[in-house]
């Protein structure tokens, strides 16, 4: 298993206000994500996996504890622009991202920034926006399309940039029901085809259940680790630090408490209904 990510004791505190005590946001955080992995972070607000997100490119540097990428120590200034190099970060609202009056231009800011030729960031630009769906939108004004559009050519500048990981910090919480399939349909794709690393932060649970693996986060530690099918069926656990289980999951846990013989990991909506049926016909 070749790592991209790992963190070792990670810890972080945030500064205080005036006459309280500095927020504990993580707490001895050990975490490794291998290349070309598809990682789900989960946890309610507050749980520290946004605070862990922003450690995994050098937005935040550690309290205590390291980070590593690629091998590379994010404490280390004079690695910072390869670890951004390396791990891409896609946020909440694209509209703090997009930079540009136009999309080709939007595009082609982070690989201008990083010093790469003219005709390399054109071709580079051209293959993102055919990576997300948005080669026909190359002249567009970004503020002219939806939001799950704006996201994908959020995505697409940070492809442009060649990296190992993506790490999505809650990029579809402000999106309506179209624009969150738009982009998971995306980041899917860019971990299937192109072997990127997806880190993918979020409360939505359905969106955990496409994941190769799922983290759960709690109080500033990580508390499951493990497989969708592993960790999404543990639902009184999951309730128990404030989170739900998938739609489906939660249907299949109450079928059984009333003594019908179904599968908890019938994640989706498809394989859930089977499982009923298949139940009743006993």
């Amino acid at each position: 298993m070749t790592e991209i990510i790992k963190t070792e004791g990670l810890a972080f505190a945030y500064p205080p206000d005036e006459g309280k005590e500095p927020v504990q946001a993580l707490r001895g955080v050990d975490l490794t994500i291998a290349q070309g992995g598809f990682v789900v972070i989960l946890g309610h607000n507050g749980s520290g996996k946004s605070t862990l997100a922003k450690h995994m490119n050098a937005v935040l540097l550690p309290g205590g504890g390291k980070v590593w990428v690629s091998g590379m120590d994010t404490a280390d200034e004079n690695l910072l622009l390869e670890i951004r190099r390396r791990v891409g970060m896609v946020f909440q609202n694209p509209d703090n991202q997009i930079v540009a009056n136009v999309v080709e231009e939007d595009v082609a800011f982070g690989p201008e920034n990083l010093g790469v030729p003219t005709e390399e960031i054109q071709k580079r630009v051209a293959a993102a926006l055919k990576a997300v769906g948005m080669e026909e939108f190359t002249m567009h004004a970004p503020h002219h399309l939806s939001g799950g559009q704006k996201q994908r050519v959020a995505i697409a500048g940070i492809i442009a940039m060649e990296p190992a990981c993506i790490v999505l910090d809650e990029a579809t919480a402000m999106l309506d029901p179209l624009g969150r399939r738009e982009v998971l349909a995306t980041v899917r794709n860019l971990n299937r085809e192109k072997g990127i690393t997806i880190v993918l932060i979020t409360h939505h649970m359905d969106e955990a259940a496409m994941a190769d693996r799922v983290v759960v986060m709690d109080d500033g530690r990580v508390v499951m680790d493990g497989g969708p099918e592993e960790v999404l069926v543990r639902v009184e656990e999951l309730r128990a630090i404030g989170l739900a289980a998938p739609h489906t999951v939660e249907l299949l846990h109450g079928l059984r408490q009333d003594g019908f013989d179904v599968p908890l990991d019938a994640l989706g909506i498809k394989d859930c209904a089977n499982a009923i049926v298949e139940s009743l016909k006993k």
